[in-house]
């Protein structure tokens, strides 16, 4: 069957699991087995949120894990993790997550809107098997230097092993924040609109969007694992509302890629 699956990252380090060593036991939490995962993901995605056009995109995959617990199921959407409480059914701990920077340079779209700078958002997950087939995960995030907003993410996924090497997954997916995230991404001030053209917007908080998502992954081997996946989002509320959105982009949201990663161990006593 399939192991612990790597959780999809772009250029950042996910400790997946680790949990903490009890004192009886006089370890230290690293020590013990570990795991590296590389590789790189390769999709069609729009250029900015909200964009109507799409391009190629390409981004490095690269996680590491303490071998422990088996987590059953993990997706592409799940951000940078470590998990503080384990008991199999329940999962809970701190997540995060690396903003890109957004800028004109981004799409010809963008002119005469602010730069998003890149930053980050840190907060906590917890994820609820209420089958051994289903799985329920939600994180709670708040910006750093990007922007100043709170973002929730949610998503429900059954999963299913064709054969003992690969995997159907899927299901729903939310994501709701406040006015501050939304004013980074959605908003047009005065000066904005002059610049841009734009009609001026300015956004309360609320539902960003509502979608659904897919992948087939396929465990080549101990070391090798691919994937293909695809995501639908519809943009609601604030997001659908903007100006941006209206008068340039889409409220359609479409990814659809394909990924390969290779895994190797080490230990530290």
């Amino acid at each position: 069957m399939f192991k612990s699956l790597p959780s999809f990252v772009c250029a950042t380090v996910f400790f997946a699991s680790a949990g903490v060593v009890s004192a009886q036991e006089g370890r230290a939490w690293w020590s013990g087995d570990w795991y590296v995962s590389i590789g790189a993901a390769g999709f069609v995605a729009p250029r900015f949120e909200g964009a109507d056009s799409r391009k190629l995109q390409f981004s490095p995959l690269i996680s590491v894990g303490k071998v422990g617990p088996a987590v059953r199921f993990s997706s592409r959407n799940d951000n940078p993790s470590f998990a503080l409480l384990d008991n199999g059914g329940i999962r809970a701990g701190i997540a995060g997550k690396l903003i890109t920077k957004r800028d004109e340079d981004t799409d010809s779209d963008l002119a005469g809107l602010s730069d998003v700078p890149w930053g980050l958002e840190a907060g906590a997950f917890v994820e609820v098997y209420p089958t051994d087939w289903i799985r329920a995960r939600a994180e709670l995030r708040h910006g750093i230097r990007s922007h100043h907003g709170v973002v929730a993410d949610i998503a429900v996924d059954a999963f299913t092993d064709i054969t003992p090497n690969l995997r159907l997954s899927g299901g729903p997916r939310a994501t709701l924040a406040s006015a501050k995230f939304f004013d980074a991404y959605y908003g047009v001030n005065a000066v904005e609109s002059a610049k841009s053209g734009l009609s001026q917007y300015s956004p309360d908080g609320g539902v960003h969007s509502v979608g659904a998502g897919a992948a087939l992954t396929w465990q080549a081997s101990e070391a090798i694992t691919t994937s293909s996946f695809v995501e639908y989002r519809r943009l609601t509320g604030p997001a659908s509302d903007s100006s941006l959105v209206k008068e340039r982009g889409s409220r359609d949201q479409l990814l659809i890629g394909l990924s390969a990663t290779y895994k190797f161990g080490f230990s530290i006593d």
